[in-house]
């Protein structure tokens, strides 16, 4: 169709800010297609304007299409082209069929965003919010954005933070003499290199987020004012968002109009009317303004049209059939995708893809995982000198380069699914559809690392070792557990590089069980699989014992009087809820069973939201007995010692058969060796004087003991309150170290539509399925998530008929009268073995 040709500052594209080579003339077409047709007539030269400045010289009417396939644009429904035509009045380039008639010599088309929806996290595409910022940028600079002072030094300090990355006082300084971002900016520059300071790390994607959500907020964000005047002839501005029609008064918003209470929009030469739905007390049901001229308020109508059907309706209108012999009104239609139609787009359901999207999101996950440790909790630690310098020493020196290493493998991941998905203009698409080749890359090097992997046992033991010794690390540990950012116990952060293992060791299983063997990445991604195989069964005996120790220190921290817990060869076996029958009837106690003895609580949580130990029972000699029958008690089955005996009920048959089924191989082990169980016990605490099993059950409680005994999972307290423990007393359930091993191996991290019961609307969010647990966040970019949903007792289902929730992928979770609907963005997130077997496993 002719040469396209590039300015010399052309659009800097997200793959080529994250270093992706630029295209060297290959086509990006597919085999067999090819390039749009020429129109027929007259091909007319026209120059575009882009919003980085650079101009396009292309020919024809498919300009729109051909910037956008030119940009690798997908979600380019938000954006247009437009120019003053002869009579001065901005027009949309899309809805002029014979732009040649209408345009004066030397028009410059601009390429805007036109339609500017209200949560910039809707956009799904880097290079759709790197152009939604630049037309902020291009806003501020031209007076269109009003707001005060402050914001603007703000908008501008993220801009320049995108532009010339971390704060240097100079190089603001000469940067800001040159470029001006605002009017007035002289007397802001102080301010906004205050602002700069703060973003010290912040990458250019995150600057442009930022720099939208503050945007958002703004009320004249992507606000397009048109002259008008009122009934009273007042001055004013109409514009239109996708709420409604806006009205403005100089600065001021003064009146606004919802979608939902507007009937019809229609005008009468120069005149703009809005018509109403009817409404009890309401006597105006039509209101008019005036505009300068006829085409003006047209453009103006034409608008509003668009931004309805974009925002309102679920897909493009169908166009009216015209009359055999009169017209009546304009025949303008909204054409192109709704809003709708654009968050619902998918990708092509091609497996390998949505493996590779999996590496990214998870790693992105545990790239904030890593910081935790290498940035938040080295920042604490340097702030007190309370950790030995040797610990301190081998701390640091050990998870920094690992968090080195993975900050640049998640750069990679992301350039290479950014060619995959068609998001940069660099190479022939095919070549780029694969991840074998990167992961084996990039394994072959954390090989080199796995003498730091193997030092976090020691590590983890010497940390515990130290907080026994020290009150004061003990508190800086504690208190660095209840900020916000460490949304998981400490000790399971140093866990992370050993899981992270398993977990690509898993990923790159199915990638070789989805390939064939004849396809260009399968001996690549075999090749990586054989890689991590031989690093995680190297790691395998150390990984196991760390989340022993790890969960034998969470124990001794949420129990009290039981201060020897953690004692060499002890393992954890199962923890949960169970009823025990005394005189006083049957009472919820929380039970828990290692290698050796059965520990159980008393009534309730203390004070410190903590729970009190009440009793022990060695496992040695220990029988079990169903014995439903003799004490008419539903799922009711009796412990005898050698010197107590108890009756315990659990919540269903499943929970007892769970319970019976440890009990009996702890039972077993423990015979098989008795003098290990022996020397255990006697290091054990509360090994007191033999009490009969009435005299354990009637033992007086303490208020303490009493008084939470209703404490929610919400409780505020000094003691974090959402741990599996109390999940697993709330939801009278309960846990074992093999469900501990599923949920490590079944860990998840993406985007999620979520839905309450009783709401219309869903919300994106993003979403870490980790612990037993669902953790919310507004974006990956997020410190720390906004909620928590713990998933212990929950079932999982497909929505049925009456829940009303006609569409795709879409899950439930509920727990008595608690219900959520998900969905998910593929069949492949939906149906994946980590949410069949790590979310389905909580169904009871």
């Amino acid at each position: 169709m002719g040469d396209v040709e590039l300015a010399p500052h052309s659009l800097q594209t997200p793959g080529a800010r994250l270093g992706v080579q630029d295209s060297m003339g290959i086509s990006t077409l597919e085999p067999g297609q090819k390039p749009p047709s020429s129109p027929p007539g007259k091909l007319t030269p026209i120059k575009v304007q882009l919003l980085d400045e650079a101009q396009e010289v292309a020919p024809g009417k498919f300009l729109l299409d051909l910037i956008c396939q030119n940009l690798n644009l997908v979600e380019s429904d938000y954006f247009a082209l437009e120019f003053l035509d002869h009579r001065k009045v901005m027009v949309c380039a899309i809805n002029y069929y014979h732009i040649v008639l209408s345009r004066p010599k030397h028009v410059v088309m601009r390429f805007v965003v036109k339609f500017f929806p209200p949560d910039h996290a809707q956009l799904q595409e880097e290079l759709t919010r790197y152009l939604f910022a630049l037309q902020i940028k291009q806003d501020l600079a031209s007076g269109r954005m009003i707001c005060n002072e402050m914001s603007m030094a703000l908008l501008v300090s993220h801009i320049i933070q995108s532009e010339i990355g971390d704060f240097d006082e100079s190089l603001d300084q000469e940067h800001l003499e040159k470029n001006k971002y605002m009017p007035q900016q002289d007397t802001l520059e102080d301010k906004i290199m205050e602002f700069h300071r703060r973003h010290v790390g912040q990458t250019p994607a995150e600057s442009d987020f930022q720099l939208l959500e503050i945007a958002r907020r703004l009320e004249t964000y992507g606000i397009r004012q048109h002259p008008a005047k009122d009934r009273e002839g007042t001055k004013i501005h109409l514009s239109v968002s996708h709420t409604g029609i806006i009205v403005f008064q100089g600065q001021n918003k003064i009146n606004s109009f919802n979608w939902a209470k507007v009937r019809k929009l229609s005008f009468k030469r120069k005149r703009f009317l809005i018509k109403f739905r009817p409404e009890v007390n309401s006597c105006q049901d039509t209101l008019e303004f005036s505009m300068n001229n006829r085409d003006s308020c047209k453009a103006f109508w034409k608008i509003c049209v668009e931004y309805h059907a974009f925002f309102r309706l679920i897909e493009e209108p169908k166009p009216k059939p015209k009359p055999i012999l009169f017209s009546r009104g304009s025949s303008f239609r909204f054409s192109g995708r709704t809003q709708k139609q654009l968050l619902d787009y998918r990708f092509p359901a091609d497996k390998a893809y949505f493996i590779a999207k999996e590496v990214s999101t998870t790693e992105r996950t545990y790239l904030k995982d890593l910081e935790v440790i290498t940035v938040c909790f080295q920042n604490t630690v340097a702030k007190d000198e309370v950790m030995p310098e040797p610990l301190k020493t081998v701390l640091f020196s050990n998870f920094d380069p690992l968090y080195k290493f993975h900050t640049g493998f998640l750069k990679e991941i992301e350039q290479r699914l950014a060619l995959w998905e068609g998001r940069s203009n660099a190479h022939i698409k095919g070549d780029y559809q694969r991840i074998g080749d990167v992961m084996l890359k990039n394994l072959r090097s954390l090989k080199q690392l796995t003498v730091h992997l193997q030092k976090h046992n020691e590590i983890l033991m010497e940390l515990e070792k130290a907080i026994r010794n020290s009150r004061k690390l003990e508190a800086l540990c504690r208190d660095f557990e209840q900020q916000k950012v460490c949304y998981l116990p400490l000790n399971m952060f140093f866990l992370r590089p050993l899981h992270r293992l398993m977990h690509y060791k898993q990923i790159l299983e199915r990638l070789c069980k989805h390939y064939p063997a004849s396809h260009a990445d399968f001996r690549d991604s075999r090749a990586a699989l054989a890689e991590v195989a031989e690093m995680a069964a190297q790691l395998h005996g150390p990984m196991i014992k760390m989340e022993n120790f790890q969960k034998l220190v969470e124990l001794k921290r949420d129990l009290i009087g039981n201060d020897n817990l953690v004692i060499p060869g002890r393992e954890f076996i199962r923890q949960g809820c169970l009823s025990k029958l005394s005189v006083k009837g049957l009472q919820q106690r929380m039970f828990f069973l290692f290698n050796d003895i059965l520990l159980y609580t008393s009534r309730g949580l203390t004070t410190s939201n903590q729970f009190k130990v009440h009793g022990q029972i060695s496992l040695y000699g220990m029988t079990i007995e169903e014995s439903e029958d003799e004490w008419s008690v539903p799922h009711c089955f009796t412990l005898s010692g050698h010197r107590q005996s108890i009756v315990v009920a659990a919540s269903a048959r499943v929970e007892m058969d769970k319970w019976i089924e440890d009990l009996q191989m702890a039972i077993d082990l423990a015979q098989q060796c008795n003098g290990t169980a022996t020397e255990l016990m006697t290091n054990s605490p509360n090994d007191g004087p033999t009490k009969s099993s009435d005299e354990t059950s009637v033992e007086q409680e303490s208020e303490d003991d009493l008084s939470a005994s209703r404490t929610s999972l919400e409780r505020h307290s000094p003691h974090r309150g959402n741990t599996t423990m109390h999940v697993c007393w709330h939801r009278n359930t309960s846990v074992s170290m093999v469900d501990y091993s599923i949920a490590v191996e079944n860990q998840l991290s993406g985007n999620l539509l979520r839905k309450f019961k009783n709401s219309n609307g869903w919300q994106k969010l993003w979403v870490v399925f980790t612990n037993f647990c669902l953790f919310f966040y507004k974006s990956h970019q997020d410190n720390h998530p906004l909620a928590s949903l713990p998933l212990l007792g929950y079932s999982v289902t497909i929505p049925a008929e009456s829940d009303n929730i006609h569409k795709d992928y879409v899950f439930k979770l509920q727990f008595k009268s608690h219900v959520y609907f998900f969905r998910a963005e593929s069949e492949y997130t939906f149906e994946s073995p980590q949410n069949s077997h790590g979310l389905k496993y909580y169904k009871n």
